[in-house]
């Protein structure tokens, strides 16, 4: 196996999202948010543009994807727990769908409780699929016999699958919500 593949993928097999009680515990300026933003979750991006943004911190407050800051320029724990997975699920979701999801886990569950459940799921989701191509891991995989020349395109595969299901289950919680189901 390419040995960069494999360094790359250990390393995200332990990735660690900071938990609720991980996060700032006080108001920080948007600059401060947005350094520590791309020092939690730099790691799982690979496109070269900018993780997040002043602008796109002002458009998910505008489109109520965030609470308003403090005091017109101070974020927190809440804000963070909401930017992280917005970076995160914005990756495979539309931002309607992002929204609509976070929006229904928070109302289900509360910020905080729905915010660790998160991490936990994405970190379980990238253990089991970095196990796949790590060698060290393969025990837990899968699928034990994929070539290392299909990876790109099981992993495709499979990123649509889930994104096809998490689309309807987030439609479905749409509609109930608005009562036509």
């Amino acid at each position: 196996m390419n040995k960069e593949l494999e360094t790359w993928s250990e390393q995200i097999y332990n990735v660690h999202l900071p938990r609720w009680e991980e996060l700032p515990d006080m108001d920080l300026y948007k600059d401060q948010v947005i350094t520590l933003i791309e020092k939690y979750v730099g790691t799982l991006m690979t496109a070269e543009e900018k993780i997040l943004t002043p602008s796109m911190i002002n458009n998910y407050v505008k489109w109520k994807m965030i609470p308003a800051p403090n005091r017109k320029k101070q974020y927190n724990r809440v804000h963070f727990a909401y930017l992280i997975a917005i970076t995160i699920l914005k990756q495979v979701m539309t931002i309607k769908e992002v929204k609509e999801g976070i929006l229904f886990q928070a109302k289900v569950v509360g910020t905080h409780k729905a915010y660790n459940f998160f991490c936990d799921e994405q970190e379980k989701a990238l253990r089991i699929i970095m196990s796949t191509i790590n060698a060290s891991n393969k025990s837990t995989s899968f699928d034990k016999n994929i070539d290392e020349n299909d990876i790109a395109l099981k992993m495709a595969t499979i990123a649509f699958a889930a994104k096809l299901i998490a689309s309807k289950k987030v439609k479905l919680q749409e509609d109930s919500i608005r009562g036509e189901v």
